[in-house]
């Protein structure tokens, strides 16, 4: 026994450790190791920045380019309309996005409009303004007959393609001419028009000083066209900005139609179901095999067409669009005896109620052919038929 035991002394101590501190076997404590805390920071939302100064704005009339002025619209009318965009005056301002966008009063109102004044770079009421000083998102619509800014749009466009635009066709390209032609041409229409909004397509004519560039969304195209009108690019030259025309490009058109079917395929695949839409598209193995089988309706070597395999009836495979339309053949066919039955009904109830009994119309019936009956006289013809006066 004296073998077996262990003096006391060569036992290790066990120290009390607290939370944060590790006891060693040779009486040592570990230092205190410290929690990391991960601290998020919310950046708040800063205000919009006044873009010029209040004091310098003033409520001047435009000057005169027409005959007539028009004090709703304070502007002059019936002048020259290319007097504006053939001056080679520049823009007072010009919008710089990463400075002067912020939040405003608009921001707490659902359906804000965008302030054209913003995008023009002379805004001069910073967070007090009551519309958006941002740039537009794919989240932001509005009504197809108002564009970003809140202008009524017209049925036809101007004769110059400027102004607001009309909400007969959906455009998104806009039309840049007076531009300084270099080497790298294309890269600086790029980079000055894509703080607007996303690109989709760029296209510069050298030869002529002109580009068309075209947005994914048209309200970035609407906001391009206000803050790079009469601007700079790279060069002292002064840009006109306006709307383009249809392209007439036969290629450019087919692929105007071919976004058109996609966006319209799109919204059908949200509307339906996942399993039906990946059933039609092709995408779910088991549907081929049961549509090969099923499609043939008992016949050898006949595969239905996808109109007639996926039409409503009681071959459609689709269970969920089919819903609530089972019957639908048949209780048309039902309100139409039905409506049947009713005609009759009050058939007999008008002759029941009649001051003729049903055997006396049946007879005066039979007798209604032998009853002579006068032939009536031929109308006459001449070039006074019908001549009269209107005291007779």
């Amino acid at each position: 026994m004296a073998d077996v035991e262990t003096p006391i002394q060569q036992i290790p101590q066990v120290m009390e450790a607290s939370s944060n501190e590790v006891a060693l076997v040779n009486d040592e404590v570990a230092p205190s190791a410290e929690r990391k805390v991960k601290k998020i920071i919310r950046k708040k939302k800063r205000p919009a920045r006044v873009q010029v100064d209040p004091s310098t704005m003033k409520s001047e009339p435009p000057p005169q380019t027409g005959t007539i002025f028009n004090i709703w619209y304070n502007k002059w009318s019936g002048g020259d309309r290319e007097d504006k965009y053939l001056s080679q005056e520049k823009a007072p301002g010009r919008c710089n996005v990463a400075l002067d966008s912020g939040y405003t009063k608009a921001d707490i109102v659902n359906g804000s409009f965008f302030c054209v004044f913003f995008a023009r770079g002379v805004c001069p009421r910073g967070q007090e303004c009551e519309y958006l000083h941002r740039i537009p998102g794919i989240y932001d619509h509005f009504n197809p007959n108002q564009d970003v800014f809140g202008r009524d749009k017209h049925s036809d466009y101007r004769d110059d393609m400027a102004g607001v635009g009309s909400f007969m066709r959906q455009n998104r390209t806009i039309y840049v001419g007076r531009i300084h032609v270099s080497d790298d041409i294309e890269e600086v229409v790029a980079r000055h028009f894509a703080e607007w909004g996303q690109v989709e397509r760029i296209r510069v004519l050298n030869s002529r000083g002109v580009a068309f560039i075209t947005y994914s969304n048209e309200a970035n195209a609407q906001f391009a066209k206000e803050a790079m009108g009469s601007q700079s690019l790279d060069h002292n030259e002064v840009c006109n900005v306006r709307w383009a025309t249809a392209d007439p490009n036969p290629m450019a058109q087919k692929r105007e139609a071919r976004r058109i079917e996609e966006q319209a395929a799109e919204a059908v695949r949200r509307a339906l179901p996942a399993e039906f839409v990946a059933e039609i598209e092709g995408r779910d193995p088991e549907a081929r095999k049961r549509k090969k089988i099923e499609g043939g309706f008992g016949l050898a070597g006949y595969e239905a067409p996808d109109e007639i395999y996926y039409a409503r009836g009681a071959n459609a495979v689709n269970p969920i669009g089919r819903q609530g339309l089972e019957l639908e053949e048949e209780q048309r066919l039902m309100i139409e005896a039905d409506q049947v039955e009713q005609q009759e009904r009050e058939h007999e109830q008008v002759v029941e109620n009649g001051i003729f009994s049903s055997s006396t119309l049946a007879a005066l019936q039979n007798t209604r052919g032998a009853v002579a009956t006068k032939p009536k006289p031929k109308a006459p013809s001449g070039p006074l038929v019908a001549y009269d006066s209107d005291s007779d």
